[in-house]
């Protein structure tokens, strides 16, 4: 009688390149907008940022609130004769962030291109 065939241990899975933790308030699309804008920029105006961001009052004011909160970015509120003005600056800790995001994303296209 023959002998059964010997079955070979399946190989194991590679292992999955570590993905970054992201810094989940910046990579939403809009803050990230905001945030890349602001860095490039020494401070933009509520209506610069909306028209960079080709998107509406509503969604630059909630999101810039979020990253304000979070300290990346300061909101300074002033008027122009009787027109009121919104300045954002990005702050420290909001350059080091993205710095850090960038990072992330940089590895992550590293270990994706392999």
């Amino acid at each position: 009688m023959a002998k059964p065939a010997r079955k070979l241990a399946p190989a194991p899975a590679p292992r999955p390149a570590e993905i970054p933790d992201f810094d989940r308030l910046i990579h939403e699309k809009t803050r990230l907008g905001i945030v890349s804008a602001l860095a490039v920029n020494p401070s933009l105006s509520f209506n610069e940022l909306k028209a960079v961001l080709k998107t509406t009052d509503g969604n630059v004011s909630v999101h810039a609130r979020k990253l304000e909160d979070a300290g990346y970015l300061t909101c300074r509120k002033s008027f122009e004769g009787r027109m009121p003005r919104t300045e954002y600056t990005l702050t420290a800790a909001g350059r080091r962030a993205l710095e850090k995001y960038l990072g992330h994303m940089e590895a992550l296209i590293r270990a994706t291109r392999g």
